[in-house]
């Protein structure tokens, strides 16, 4: 008996394992980003913004940006999963709908819809909610460099390296070991990022431009580390756009919740 439940316990650990190797993206951002990402936007909604998205997010669990900023990763299945990420060919990232998001299944697409149905005043209560929350996530996954990476490695996850002496891969890396490298305390970091935040230009409202951004860095030297230990050379040589991207996620969102809520 304790033998095959042994055995069922490595059945469903390599099953888990495949799942895992074979998901053409994770996640963007750990969950930790995320959140941050939803407390940068927070602290800096005008009062008619924050007042609709109270109103919005009255019925959740924790009904702010940041409480909901992973619930589009919590309930990804294969059907939406493609809505969280685009692919570009190597060398061009100049964004083709039909080329690069074939039907509408894309992240730029996904905030763009998200979008349309914040300014629909005709749309329910529960597809607002639902928009908002969606919009939080897909925000922050656009501005995570791989989320506007390459098909051919899948976003970078089927790149392996070590990272700290442990097995990862380069998306996990700038997932969460990046961020955890950088301030492992979600709330610092976020204080750390207000204080840069004066000089970071937030550009265009558009999340096409955001893709095409993620795309030129992961297409920029020294993105792909030589080494497949990469350690704190790469740290160092990242970690300012590791910065930047969390802020422009946070104050781009800010910003386009502005115009969606007027007041």
């Amino acid at each position: 008996m304790k033998r095959r439940a042994v055995a069922r316990a490595l059945q469903l650990a390599l099953l888990a394992t495949a799942l895992a190797l074979a998901s053409p993206q994770l996640l963007a951002w750990g969950p930790e980003g995320h959140r941050i990402v939803g407390q940068i936007a927070a602290d800096r909604l005008t009062p008619a913004a924050r007042a609709a998205i109270a109103a919005i997010l009255a019925d959740e669990p924790e009904p702010t940006l940041a409480g909901v900023a992973n619930w589009a990763d919590e309930v990804r299945d294969e059907r939406t999963g493609p809505l969280h990420y685009i692919n570009f060919p190597i060398g061009d990232c100049h964004y083709q709908p039909p080329r690069d998001c074939p039907g509408g299944r894309c992240v730029v697409a996904a905030i763009d819809s998200a979008v349309s149905v914040l300014k629909n005043r005709k749309t329910t209560a529960e597809q607002r909610r639902v928009a908002l929350k969606q919009l939080v996530h897909f925000v922050g996954d656009v501005h995570q460099p791989l989320h506007g990476g390459r098909a051919e490695d899948r976003g970078g996850n089927t790149v392996q390296l070590q990272w700290r002496g442990e097995g990862s891969n380069l998306h996990k890396l700038w997932d969460v070991g990046l961020i955890e490298a950088i301030e492992p305390d979600g709330q610092h970091y976020v204080e750390r990022l207000a204080s840069k935040a004066s000089g970071v230009e937030l550009g265009p409202l558009a999340a096409d431009a955001w893709a095409m951004e993620s795309c030129l860095i992961v297409s920029a030297p020294a993105f792909y580390p030589a080494d497949r230990e990469p350690g704190p050379d790469y740290l160092t040589a990242w970690q300012g756009t590791v910065d930047v991207r969390l802020n422009l996620a946070g104050m781009r969102l800010a910003a386009l919740l502005a115009t969606l809520f007027p007041g």
